[in-house]
C-alpha cells in the first residue's frame, strides 16, 4: 500500500470517527449544564441532572442495536457503505438538537423530541466505531497494527477537546446569552463536519480483508448468529476489557464538569480547560502507546494502564478536592491525558485480532457497545447516585473505578486461555498471529 493510499484510509477512519464523537460527547456536556435546566425541568436541581444523564446513558443502551443493525450491513455489505450511512444519521441528529424548542416553549415534548434524537445518535454511533476501526486495522501491515488500530481511537479524544473547545467559546458568553442560543451553535455547525468528512470516506475504497471474504464466497447470511455461536467468549472477553476503558473516561471527562462546578466551586471555564488539555495531551500519546504495542504487545500494555487506572482513583479524587486549579488540571491529566492513554491505544486493535475476519465487524462490535452501555454511559449516572446516597462522599465513586479495573484485568486475563482454545480447535478460530 502507497502512502498516498495510508494516509487516505487513516484520515477517513480519523475525520469520521472525530466527528461522531464530537456529537456524541457535546451532548453529553450539554447535559450537565444546560438540557437539566432546558429540558429536564424539575424542582429539585439534583433530579433534574438525574434525568439529563439518564437521557445521555439511554443512548448507550440503544448503541448495540444500532451495532447489530450497521455491523450486520458492514459485514454483509462492505465498511465502507456501513460507515457512510452512520455518519449521516449522527449528523442529522445532532443538526436537529441545534434547533429543538425548549420544555419553557413546547411543554414535555421538548425532552421527548431530545431523546428521540439522542437514539438516532446511539443508533448512528453504535456502527461507527467499528467500521472505523477496521478500515484502519484491515489496510494495516502486520508489523503497525497496533498503530493504525490506535488511529481511529484517537477520534473519541479529538471529538472531545473539539467539543469542549466550542463549548468553552459559547461559555465565554454571558449567562443569558449562552442559556438562550450559545448552546445552540455547536449542534447546528456540527453540519459542516459532518459534510467534511462524507467527502474524505468517498475517497477510500472497501478494506482488502472484505474484499477476500467477498471473493471466497464466505459471507455469513446472518452475522451475529455466527458470531455468538462460535466466538461467544471473545464477545464476552471485549465487553469485560472495554468497562476500565469507559467507565473512568466518562468520570474523568463528563462527570468532573458537573461535580467540579456544583460541589467544589470550580468555574466551569477551568474545569473545561482542564479536560481540554487533558485530552490533548491523550490525543498525542495514543499512536504513540499504539506504536509501542506492536513492540512489547498489546495485552502487556493494557494490563500496566488498567493497573496503574486503579492505583490512581483515590489520589484522583484527593487533588481535586484540594481547592486548586492547577491539581484539578495535573489530576485530569495524570487520569485521562497518561493513564487511560494505554488502555484505549491498544483496545480496538486486540478486539480485531481475535475475531475471524468474516464476522470481524460484528465481533468487535458487540463487545464495544455492550461493555459502553454497562459501564460508559451509565457512569455519570451511576457516580451521582453514589454521591447523593453517601453524603457526598466520592469514596464510593473512587472504589467503583477501582471496581471496573479489576472487572477489566479479570477479562484480559481470560485471553490467554482462548489463545490455547484457538491453538487446539484452528478451524474455528483466526489470528494465530494476534500478538493480545
Amino acid at each position: 500500500m502507497d502512502k498516498k493510499t495510508t494516509r487516505r484510509v487513516l484520515t477517513a477512519s480519523l475525520v469520521g470517527s472525530s466527528i461522531e464523537w464530537f456529537d456524541y460527547f457535546l451532548y453529553g456536556t450539554m447535559a450537565a449544564l444546560v438540557f437539566n435546566q432546558l429540558f429536564f425541568v424539575n424542582e429539585d436541581p439534583t433530579v433534574g441532572l438525574m434525568l439529563a444523564y439518564a437521557s445521555f446513558a439511554l443512548a448507550f443502551f440503544i448503541r448495540p442495536f444500532g451495532g447489530i443493525i450497521f455491523s450486520h450491513i458492514g459485514d454483509r455489505i462492505g465498511r465502507k457503505k456501513t460507515l457512510v450511512i452512520t455518519l449521516s444519521l449522527m449528523g442529522i441528529a445532532t443538526f436537529g438538537m441545534g434547533l429543538l424548542p425548549t420544555y419553557q416553549a413546547i411543554g414535555i415534548w421538548a425532552p421527548i423530541l431530545l431523546i428521540t434524537l439522542r437514539l438516532v445518535q446511539g443508533l448512528g454511533i453504535g456502527g461507527e466505531w467499528g467500521g472505523a476501526l477496521l478500515l484502519a486495522t484491515e489496510y494495516a501491515p502486520p508489523e503497525k497494527r497496533g498503530l493504525f488500530g490506535s488511529i481511529p481511537q484517537m477520534g473519541v479524544t479529538i471529538g472531545l477537546v473539539l467539543g469542549t473547545l466550542a463549548l468553552w467559546i459559547m461559555t465565554l458568553l454571558p449567562n443569558d446569552a449562552f442559556m438562550t442560543w450559545g448552546w445552540r451553535v455547536p449542534f447546528i455547525l456540527s453540519a459542516l463536519l459532518v459534510v467534511f468528512g462524507l467527502w474524505i470516506r468517498k475517497g477510500v475504497d472497501e478494506t482488502p480483508e472484505f474484499k477476500a471474504v467477498q471473493e471466497s464466497g464466505d459471507i455469513p447470511k446472518v452475522p451475529i448468529v455466527e458470531t455468538l455461536k462460535y466466538h461467544w467468549r471473545e464477545v464476552l472477553i471485549a465487553i469485560g476489557a472495554k468497562v476500565v476503558e469507559t467507565a473512568p473516561f466518562y468520570i474523568f471527562g463528563t462527570f468532573i464538569v458537573s461535580y467540579a462546578t456544583t460541589n467544589l466551586g470550580f468555574s466551569r471555564t477551568a474545569t473545561l480547560g482542564a479536560v481540554m488539555v487533558a485530552t490533548i495531551i491523550t490525543t498525542i500519546l495514543i499512536p504513540v502507546m499504539g506504536s509501542l504495542s506492536d513492540r512489547v504487545g498489546r495485552k502487556k500494555l493494557y494490563i500496566m494502564g488498567a493497573t496503574a487506572m486503579a492505583l490512581f482513583a483515590f489520589p484522583y479524587f484527593w487533588m481535586i478536592h484540594q481547592g486548586s486549579v492547577f491539581m484539578l488540571v495535573l489530576a485530569t491529566i495524570i487520569g485521562l491525558g497518561v493513564i487511560w492513554a494505554p488502555i484505549t491505544a491498544v483496545l480496538g486493535t486486540m478486539f480485531s485480532e481475535i475475531f475471524d475476519a468474516k464476522v470481524r465487524y460484528t465481533g468487535v462490535t458487540l463487545g464495544y457497545q455492550i461493555g459502553a452501555a454497562l459501564a460508559g454511559g451509565t457512569a455519570p449516572l451511576v457516580a451521582t447516585a453514589l454521591l447523593a446516597r453517601f453524603d457526598n462522599s466520592y469514596v464510593p465513586v473512587a472504589v467503583y473505578i477501582i471496581f471496573t479495573a479489576l472487572i477489566s484485568l479479570v477479562s484480559i486475563w481470560a485471553v490467554k486461555d482462548l489463545k490455547q482454545q484457538q491453538a487446539a480447535h484452528p478451524a474455528a478460530t483466526i489470528a494465530k498471529e494476534s500478538r493480545a
